[in-house]
Formats: structure tokens, sequence, C-alpha cells
């Protein structure tokens, strides 16, 4: 739709074979000012505000546990708090954000992706993130257009800009309220791959803003070609990397090795004129459910792990305190009802996207519950990208400082009113918690879990020379109590239950996810084997069949 409208705004008609030369490598066009750190004095000059931002950062961490709000609505209005106290001014950079930030949450949010649950939802995912952007941006712009009387450029770039989800906020929820956890692989699905589509969207309109209009046809097969030359990229790095981890048993070098992986990806991308956001992406899910197998000691991958999610909590907590830091209460106030609006235009655009396209995924995928759906649609929470996009606005961009000043309202107005109403609209819906029998089921299954864990990495221990024998045994019997006390205890509950189901009441026991995952596998292995022309074409297919109707059966978590 965006591609579309940009063919109404006048302009000199040129080839595009370099349009998407310019793709994930966005225009550096902000003031030097804006990250404050090369001004006179230097890096020491700023040392005293950023121990100012991690004591309130750890203060905002402790008060909105007590509070139960999100903590990164609390960081945000923080910020705002202690923006006029800081001794020299630390502010947000698009440059920094973008080559430095987004390439650390993209690959900590991939390597923590199972891609055998991001496979049973890919659907309802590639609906959200490809054409459910597109349109959102699309119809954002056109009421901002005729809502503001601005320019088409202008307008489609601050519909893109809003068209992007922050889905570090609704996962924090999340994490607080239990959700189904088909609902919880969707939003980060959606989180991992539209990000990379908007800013598709953004740098197709800024060079046709540059150098003339683009067309429909020649904007969609470059935009192919970049996608899948990201993602060639981030299977060559991620196979690369997965040989290495295959040779290395220390955790620091591992650390090392993902840390470069992140953000190698993310600059080879952008130096081979292909997207470097998808190749951060596929790099992250090749490490995360290839490089970190049984292959790797269970201690590196809770090492490299823990790394992430740290070096993820950190950049977010630095990111939403400086969107507080940098937003000026009395400039948004004075342009309140052009952010009202501009609030408006995004959630109709949501609107249009969530709810029209997932009442066609009934035609080919199983449908998603309407109650998802609207937390799909008001969990649409703005964020750190959106600012990001803003700052980097070309210089000479009529109304720049109007446009900045309203993403910075709509981010803050998001934030804070939806991020504080989520929590609320998920209870009201019904969709978190757990039932006391469900409840009882989760920790005796952790409990087995864990135990079963040890116990594997005790017979690595033993086979290694790390325990002598009299030592490990000792240590497995302990961990096999534990195994046999959730054994039976799960063994008495599953009795129990399959009376309750034989009677035609839901399954308590939450067994269906299970059954589903093990079909899923089933449906792997006969593929392997029709690829490997080990089964012929016809059994497989009456086999698979079989077991898609029986997924379609079971209940989704």
């Amino acid at each position: 739709m965006c591609i579309a409208l940009l063919n109404f705004f006048p302009g000199v008609e040129t080839p595009v074979g370099s349009v998407f030369r310019l793709l994930f490598s966005l225009p550096v066009a902000v003031e030097p000012s804006q990250l404050g750190l090369a001004a006179e004095g230097g890096i020491a000059a700023y040392v005293s505000s950023w121990i100012i931002l991690l004591l309130v950062a750890t203060g905002v961490a402790l008060l909105s546990r007590r509070l139960r709000i999100p903590y990164v609505t609390g960081l945000v209005l923080a910020g705002l708090a202690i923006a006029d106290f800081l001794p020299n001014s630390v502010g947000l950079d698009s440059s920094l954000i973008l080559n430095l930030f987004l390439p650390i949450l993209l690959f900590e949010a991939a390597i923590n992706t199972d891609i055998s649950r991001l496979r049973s939802t890919v659907k309802p995912i590639a609906l959200l993130a490809v054409p459910g952007v597109v349109v959102a941006a699309g119809v954002t712009a056109i009421v901002i257009k005729l809502g503001l009387g601005i320019a088409w450029i202008p307008a489609l770039l601050l519909g893109t800009i809003l068209a992007i989800t922050d889905t570090v906020s609704v996962i924090a929820v999340f994490k607080e309220i239990v959700v189904p956890s088909r609902l919880i692989t969707i939003v980060e699905g959606e989180s991992l791959f539209n990000d990379g589509v908007a800013l598709v969207l953004f740098n197709l309109i800024l060079v046709s803003y540059t150098t003339g209009s683009v067309s429909l046809t020649e904007g969609l097969q470059e935009l192919v070609v970049v996608i899948a030359g990201g993602s060639l990229v981030g299977l060559a790095l991620g196979y690369l990397s997965v040989g290495l981890f295959s040779r290395s048993d220390d955790n620091l070098s591992g650390i090392l090795l993902t840390v470069a992986l992140a953000l190698g990806a993310y600059q080879v991308g952008n130096w081979l004129e292909v997207s470097g956001v998808v190749a951060v992406v596929v790099a992250g899910l090749m490490v995360g459910n290839v490089g970190l197998s049984r292959r790797v000691s269970a201690s590196n991958r809770v090492t490299l792990y823990s790394f992430w999610e740290y070096a993820g909590f950190g950049v977010n907590t630095f990111i939403f305190l400086l969107i507080g830091v940098e937003l000026e209460p009395g400039t948004l106030w004075e342009i309140l009802p052009a952010v009202l609006l501009a609030v408006l235009a995004y959630q109709i655009g949501r609107l249009l996207a969530v709810y029209p396209l997932l009442a066609l995924l009934r035609w080919f995928d199983r449908p998603i519950p309407l109650r998802w759906q609207h937390v799909l649609f008001l969990g649409n929470i703005k964020g750190s990208l959106s600012m990001a996009l803003a700052l980097s606005l070309p210089m000479a961009l009529n109304g720049r400082s109007s446009l900045i000043a309203i993403v910075f309202g709509s981010v803050l107005l998001s934030l804070v009113v939806q991020g504080l109403s989520l929590p609320w609209l998920i209870k009201q819906l019904r969709l978190g918690g757990y039932s006391a029998s469900r409840q009882q089921t989760e920790e005796l299954r952790a409990q087995l879990i864990a135990a079963k864990a040890a116990q594997d990495e005790l017979d690595g221990m033993l086979k290694t020379g790390v325990l002598p024998k009299t030592i490990y045994e000792e240590m497995r019997a302990m961990y096999q109590v534990q195994v046999a006390k959730a054994e039976r205890a799960l063994r008495d509950l599953y009795d129990r239950w399959a009376v309750e189901v034989s009677t035609g009441q839901s399954d308590p026991s939450g067994l269906d996810a299970i059954r589903k995952r093990l079909l899923l596998v089933e449906k792997g292995a006969l593929s392997e084997a029709l690829r490997r022309g080990i089964l012929s074409e016809t059994t497989v297919r009456d086999r698979l069949q079989q077991i898609d109707e029986r997924i379609l059966t079971l209940e989704d978590e």
C-alpha cells in the first residue's frame, strides 16, 4: 500500500536497480550532540550521568515489582522525572540504536526462540509481519495525511514509523501474567520479522524522496532479493559459528563469538546490500537451535543464555530510560492534538491489520481466538525503534522536528496508557493464570525436568573422568529419588485426569501440548524420510494428513 501511494507523489521516474542498496543502512542524519559522548570533557564527563541512570534503573526495577506495573513503563516515567537533574545531557542516537542495540535485541530474541514452536505458528506470524505491517503503515499514513494535511512523503514516513510494535513491553507483561504459549510465540515471532519489513518500507520511501518514485513491481522484486540475501548471509555465518561451537568448550570464547556474530551479521548484511536485520535473526535462530545443542555442555549453555539475557535487559533498560530523558513535556503538550491524532491513526491501522487478516487465517490454518486478537490489537505498544527511525529522518525533510515530536509523544502515550492497561485487559479477557491442578502439574514437571537434566550432566562427567564412580553413584541416586517422587505424583494425577477427559472435560494436565509436540516430530521424521527416498510420496502424504487431523483436534495451549 505504501509503495502504491508513492506513485501519486510527483517525481522523476528513475531506474531502481540500486533502490534496495540502501535498505537496512539508514542514513545517519543525526545531530552529533544527540549521543552526548564526544563533547568537551570526553566520556569521563558523562560517567556521573550514567551512574545516576544505573541507580534509577535499580530503583525502578524494585518499585515496578511492588507496584505491579510494567518495568519499561516505569523506566520511561523515571526518565521524564530525572531529565532536569542529570549533570550532563545524555540522549538517544539513532545510529547507536540501529547498529549496536538493535542487533543485540534481535539476536537475544532469536537464540531464545524454538524453531519448532515458530514453525507451528508461521502463518499468522507471516500475515502480521508482512502484509500486516504494510496495511498498518498505509492506513496510518492516510489518516495522518487527511488529519494533519501534510505531504504524502512525511505522512508515509510517519505511518511506517508508527506501524512498528515494540514487543519488549508486551513480553514484559506476559512475564508477570501467564498467557497461552501459542500467543506468546505469535507475539515473539512477529517481533522478529516486522521490524525488518518496516525498515524496508522506511528506506524505500526515503529513496523515493531523494531519487524519485519507485514502481510496485520493481520494489517487490528488490524486496525479495534483499530478504533472501539476508537469510543466506545469516545461514552462512550461523553455520560457521555452529562449527566453532562444536569444537570449543570455553564459555567465555563462546560469548565473544556470539557477540561478534550478532554485530557482524548486521554489518555484513549491510555491506553486501541485503537485509542486516534478517541476517541477525537467522544467525540467532541457527545458534539457538543448532549451535547450542547437546554437544555443548550444560554449563556453557547456561552461561551463554544468562549473558544474553543480561545484555538484552541492560540494553532495554538504557533505551527506555533515555526515551524518558529525551522527551520534553512542554513541547509535547503544545502538539498534543497532533499526537492524539497519530495515536488514533496507528490504532486504526493496527485494527485493520489484525482482525481482517487473521479472519482470513481460518481458510488455511487454525483460527486465532478472538480474545487473542484483542491482545494483539491493544498490545500495539511503540518503543525504541520508532524513536530511532524518527531521529534518522533527513535534515532537509520539511517539518522534521514536528514529525520527531509527534513520534516521541506517541511513544510516551503508548508506553504509559497501553503499557499500564494491558495487564488489566489480559485479566479481563481471562487469558492468564493456571488452575490449581495445572499449577501442581507444572511444579512436578519442573522438578522432573531439572532432575533428569542433572542426571544427564552427571553421566557426561563420569564419562570424561571429572567424577569418580562412587561419588557419581551417590549423587545420581539423590536425583533419582526426586525423579521417582515426581513420576509417581504425576502418574497419580494423570490417572485421575484421564477419567475427567473421558467424560468430555478439557485436558487439565496439559498433555495435549506434549501430544502436539510429538506429532510435529513425527511429521518432521516422515518429511526427512521422503526427502531421502526411504518412503514413497503416497504413503507419506496419507500419513501426514492423518497427523494433521489429529493436531487439529488438540486444544491449543
